[in-house]
């Protein structure tokens, strides 16, 4: 294990030097049944050799502390985000802003990259608990800008203030596992955190549609403002106890970062000018602005998905393409289509929720049995069908259950194939370098999704200029999403082997979701 982790380190040089972070990471999924997590002490290594040593009480209680801390707060982020998926298609009509809609995803998610790079090399320098409090704080500012905002432009500018608070947070989520909980427990941690999407994903794009339609949207910002203050009651103590990392003076990454969001922004603005003379040099300037930010924040081979980490990094930036681009402008498709109201597109979205929740749980109990590569190669087809099947919203009569049944299967898929890539980032960690290792991962993750909503949102504000109705710049849409996550399939077979640990010897899940060696014969 330490003879790969230094190939890996001597591999990945370069870009550990530039950047440490985290992640924008698991969207949606569910712990399997069972009770509570057995988890380690707060603060032990979760890379040392050996059995975890004896929990103390306190310990145990601080760890279980520090997990429900943090799925509040992704509770909070998962409700948002779920609730503006939804409301989103009355947001834009009531602020004249069908042309800005992508930008709703795409913005929050460009700054969530600049958070998550900055938050990243904070966290290994400062500890978790720093950055957990700037995010806190500025996701909160982002919802009181949003509640408040007169216009689709000043909105897009609070997409962009919760997505750089929300990349903090999910940073320290993430680090405070690797930091917490060992090679073993992390696949059952990470479902747990994840199961806070759970909640919301039953209620928030119902619910968030019903606020709409009766107190209206704005309320839905507001709203949640007042769990900010518990979620950080109960992470914060346990976080301060997990410390810092390494405290070298190496250079923060956040202008690389900053380069490659506004890069993407300009790629992005050029593709919706609609006009040929600003097209061409803002496309070509943000691509090679770009392009050579990524090459700097991802290990070398990611472009063209090198086996390995590099295959896993640019895995997760196609699968976040080729779903998020998809996903946003399903409910577009199904407000201006099929004239739904919010509530009724939140109740069509909301099964989704509950089968990424399901592939999430799946692979959770699989950990050790099936290998990573196995898991992501099966989500990764089964989110190409799921596209592939939502396409057919752009039929005037189509049944809605079809695309209930669609996007379910590309919900199941996601979930199969989202926690994997992760934990092959940690699984290269080396000690206290958790952040690092997990960089380029996380951020092709976010860069993806902003690409994907951008592109799709360019081409449906693109499509007035260029004559097309807006059914065929939707179906356009979702042509290129399948297409992205049919090219992601056999970049999944180039993921790294799994950790000697975990495939040492044959394992059964026990009830409540723990993967344990199977008995001597």
């Amino acid at each position: 294990m330490a003879a790969r982790r230094g190939s890996s380190a001597a591999t990945s040089a370069r870009f550990d030097s530039t950047i440490s972070t985290s992640t924008f990471a698991t969207r949606r999924s569910l712990l399997g049944a069972g009770g509570g997590p057995v988890v380690p002490a707060c603060g032990v290594d979760p890379d040392a050799a050996g059995p975890a040593p004896a929990r103390a009480g306190a310990d145990t209680q601080a760890a279980r502390r520090l997990t429900f801390g943090i799925m509040i707060t992704v509770a909070v982020l998962a409700f948002e985000a779920l609730a503006v998926a939804t409301i989103g298609p009355r947001i834009a009509r009531d602020l004249g802003g069908d042309d800005l809609y992508g930008w709703l995803f795409s913005a929050f998610m460009l700054a969530n990259l600049v958070g998550i790079v900055l938050a990243g090399h904070e966290s290994d320098r400062r500890g978790p608990a720093t950055v957990f409090v700037i995010g806190l704080g500025c996701f909160a500012a982002g919802l009181v800008l949003g509640g408040l905002a007169p216009s689709m432009v000043v909105l897009v500018c609070a997409r962009a203030v919760q997505g750089l608070g929300g990349g903090a947070l999910y940073n320290a989520a993430y680090v405070s596992i690797g930091r917490a909980f060992t090679e073993t427990e992390r696949p059952r941690q990470f479902a747990l955190l994840s199961s806070a999407w759970v909640i919301p994903g039953l209620l928030a794009p119902a619910l968030g549609g019903v606020i709409a339609e009766v107190f209206g949207w704005r309320t839905v910002f507001i709203g949640m403002i007042v769990l900010v203050p518990i979620a950080a009651a109960l992470a914060l103590p346990p976080m301060r106890a997990l410390g810092t990392g390494h405290t070298d003076d190496a250079t923060s990454p956040v202008f690389a970062a900053l380069g490659l969001a506004v890069g993407a922004a300009l790629l992005l603005a050029g593709l919706g000018t609609g006009a040929w003379w600003s097209t061409g040099p803002l496309v070509v300037v943000g691509l090679t602005l770009g392009v050579s930010q990524l090459r700097r924040l991802t290990p070398p081979g990611t472009l063209r998905a090198a086996r390995g980490l590099p295959a896993a990094v640019a895995f997760r930036g196609l699968c976040t393409f080729a779903f998020f681009g998809a996903d946003a402008f399903l409910a577009f498709a199904l407000a201006r289509l099929h004239d739904l109201d919010p509530i009724a597109v939140g109740l069509i979205i909301t099964p989704s929720t509950l089968t990424w929740a399901a592939g999430s749980w799946v692979q959770a109990r699989l950990a050790g049995r099936r290998s990573r590569r196995a898991l992501a190669t099966a989500g990764v087809v089964l989110i190409a069908v799921g596209i592939g099947l939502a396409a057919t919203v752009v039929v005037h009569d189509v049944p809605l259950a079809v695309i209930v049944v669609a996007w379910s299967i590309g919900g199941l898929g996601m979930g199969l194939s989202y926690s994997p890539t992760s934990m092959v980032a940690l699984s290269e960690a080396a000690p206290g370098r958790q952040g690092a290792a997990t960089s380029a991962v996380q951020l092709t993750d976010v860069l993806g999704a902003a690409l994907g909503t951008g592109i799709a949102g360019a081409i449906v504000a693109a499509a007035a200029s260029q004559a097309w109705t807006r059914r065929d710049a939707l179906t356009v849409v979702f042509v290129i999403m399948t297409a992205v996550a049919v090219a992601a399939i056999p970049v999944a077979r180039r993921f790294p082997p799994d950790p000697p640990e975990l495939t040492s010897q044959p394992h059964e899940v026990r009830h409540d979701g723990h993967a344990l060696p199977a008995p001597e014969t």
